[in-house]
Parts: structure tokens; sequence; C-alpha cells
């Protein structure tokens, strides 16, 4: 029971698609003889029961989530290994405790670098000039800062989506304006594409399709919200300026 809600926890945390989560519970009970088990679990919570050799039931929330595809593959292999019969109850726990406690793959500051650059890349496949790179660079760059920087401080996604659309219309309007970059529109838009939920629009749309509709209806909520948020960012900073 253990190693099902922790392997779930961990998959549903990281940003992996309902059904998936459910699978690899239900398959990880199986793999250790547990084959009348039941999952079912939203967004924000996980509910397993098992009916032999004694019937439980089990409840846990999932309190934040994130994007996090090593996560998930890891998870994968320690799944496919209980399957395979090379992981006993106990080490299979232990391993998955080791994933759960596994720093980021990644430093903020290569995060931060990173998004700046696809910033850049997406002006050119939007057909920008390069003399509009380097604004985009600079906008998406700190509105992923500020994006980060706020969610820490607010652990409320608007709020940090908001706050780094604002920031980079802001930055976007003031290159332009100092005669850093020509094309404000698509400045903006390139800046904003770090932020924008595509991961979440996608699983919401694959859980629907699988039949899950309340996790679907959820994230695909979520995913609105954040849109709106950062829509609503760039709005606010146009009207102003």
């Amino acid at each position: 029971m253990k190693v099902c809600l922790l392997a779930g926890k961990i998959m549903l945390e990281s940003g992996a698609e309902t059904y998936r989560v459910e699978d690899t519970m239900v398959r990880i009970a199986a793999a250790f003889g547990l084959d009348n088990s039941h999952s079912y679990m939203t967004p924000t919570g996980i509910i397993f029961s098992i009916e032999e050799p004694s019937h439980m039931t089990r409840l846990i929330r999932i309190a934040s989530r994130t994007t996090n595809l090593y996560r998930i593959d890891r998870v994968n292999s320690i799944s496919r290994s209980i399957h395979l019969g090379e992981l006993t109850v106990t080490e299979a726990f232990r391993a998955l405790q080791e994933t759960e406690r596994e720093k980021p793959n990644y430093p903020s500051w290569l995060m931060i670098l990173m998004a700046a650059v696809v910033s850049g890349c997406f002006l050119l496949m939007f057909n920008g000039t390069w003399e509009d790179v380097l604004p985009a660079v600079l906008a998406g760059g700190l509105g992923y800062i500020t994006a980060v920087s706020m969610e820490k401080v607010v652990p409320v996604r608007f709020f940090a989506e908001f706050s780094g659309a604002l920031i980079i219309g802001m930055t976007s309007v003031w290159l332009v304006r100092a005669g850093l970059g020509r094309h404000l529109d698509l400045i903006m838009i390139s800046s904003v594409m770090p932020l924008v939920p595509g991961l979440m629009i996608t699983n919401a749309i694959r859980d629907l399709m699988a039949g899950h509709l309340i996790s679907g209806l959820s994230k695909g909520a979520e995913a609105f919200i954040t849109s709106f948020a950062i829509g609503a960012g760039i709005a606010f900073m146009l009207t102003f300026l």
C-alpha cells in the first residue's frame, strides 16, 4: 500500500497524466500479488484500495504540482523492476523515497537562462528579426525570474504568472521605446512562451480522451486560469503604458 501510494504521489506531483498514475499503481500492486486493487485520483488527491487479503483504503493529499519528467521516468523504471521481480517491497519503497528526496536536476540559474534563450528562439520561430532577439531574451528571463520568485513568496500560481507577465510587458515596452527592439507584439508573445502551461493543457486533453473527466476538467480549468493570468498581466501593462 505504501509503495503504491508513494509511486502515485511522486508521479502526480511531477506532472504525469492521471491514467498513467493509476495504471502504474495497479501494476505495482499486481506485481506484489494484489490483483484486486483500485485507484482513483484527482489533481489534488489519491484514493487507493485493496480487497485482499484484507480490505484497506487510504487517501493522501497532493499539495503541490510541477513538471519533472525525470522523476516520472525514475518511477517508471522502478515499476518495471518491480514487475520483473528485481525489487522487493522494502527495496522498492527505499528507491521511491530516494527519488522523492532528490533535488531538482537543474539549478535555478540554468532554468532561468534556458527560459531566456527559449524566448529568443521562439521569436525567430515566429518570423521575428534578429534585432528583436535581445529584448525577447531579456524580457523572457526577467519574467521567468519574477514568476519563480513570486511563487515562493505567494504559493498561488495565478499571482506568479500574472507578475511574470506584468514584468515581461513592462520590459518589452521599455526596450522598444529605448530603440533596442522594433516589433513589440512578437517580443511579448515569444517572452511569455516559457510561462504557458503547455504540458498541463496536453495532460488535460489526454485525460479527457482516456475518460478521466474530473481530472481532465480540473487540469483544463487550471490551465485556463494560468493562461488568463498571463493575458491579464500583459493587458494590464499595455493599458497603463
